[in-house]
């Protein structure tokens, strides 16, 4: 994990128990570490308190959609994290590739004809379905997630 640079995610200030910053080198074994790490200090701050789980898989994913998709595999690029955590709303997660990204509605129905039976495509399907709210923002290169 690169170490943590001043943030400059765009979450509203007024309530934010924990915020932090971080980059990554665009490696699938960065995943494990940094995804511990945000686990970790959200456990010691009760931010996600009986959604553990939802968060790390959404993390888990978030993170490898970037690797895999925004930077193509190339450890020369870099991945920025955003995390948050809101008395109000939850935990914010942010994160960012520099890829050329996506149309997401071009993106298949996981659930339905022969896509079930696909063995990729299901990340952005399942982000949906674990966090309470998903944003795709800058042309898919940012996705953004909340946990209540």
């Amino acid at each position: 994990m690169a170490s943590d640079q001043p943030n400059r995610c765009e979450f509203e200030e007024d309530k934010l128990v924990l915020r932090f910053r971080t980059t990554i080198q665009a490696d699938v074994n960065a995943i494990s570490p940094v995804v511990q790490h945000v686990m970790d200090t959200a456990a010691r701050m009760g931010c996600t308190e009986g959604k553990e789980l939802e968060v790390e898989i959404a993390l888990r994913e978030a993170l490898a959609n970037a690797i895999v998709h925004g930077c193509k595999k190339d450890v020369g690029k870099q991945i920025e994290l955003c995390v948050a955590c809101d008395e109000d709303r939850g935990m914010l997660i942010v994160v960012r590739d520099p890829g050329e990204g996506f149309d997401p509605t071009k993106l298949p129905n996981p659930t339905l004809g022969q896509n079930i039976f696909q063995s990729h495509g299901r990340g952005i399907y399942l982000i949906s379905q674990l966090m309470d709210e998903v944003r795709l923002e800058r042309g898919g290169t940012e996705i953004h997630m909340l946990k209540k």
